[in-house]
């Protein structure tokens, strides 16, 4: 099943997105086999990051939750709000998809 994560960081929380950085992306690389899909939020301008977005294959809505938790972000404080969804892929083209 196909699961979003929808990450809204606290306010000021620059310094400890900052800080807690090394060990977030040290999890994403050892949650490889559940991602399908993942990049912060960013403000309009591009210029910074205000959130974070996941999309999983996991079998269900509890592995999601704990993936939620387990990011050192969240375990850290960095979210303001979490918002965890079943998504169904409807049409997909990675060819569009650009960094």
């Amino acid at each position: 099943m196909l699961w979003t994560i929808h990450c809204l960081d606290r306010p000021n929380g620059v310094e400890l997105r900052k800080s807690t950085r090394p060990r977030h992306l040290d999890y994403l690389e050892r949650s490889k086999g559940k991602i399908v899909f993942c990049g912060p939020l960013m403000t309009e301008d591009g210029q910074a990051m205000i959130g974070s977005l996941f999309i999983l294959e996991v079998p269900g809505r509890a592995d999601a939750e704990a993936f939620s938790k387990g990011d050192p972000y969240s375990e850290a404080g960095l979210f303001e709000s979490v918002t965890i969804r079943r998504v169904r892929k409807h049409f997909f083209d990675p060819a569009l998809v650009k960094d």
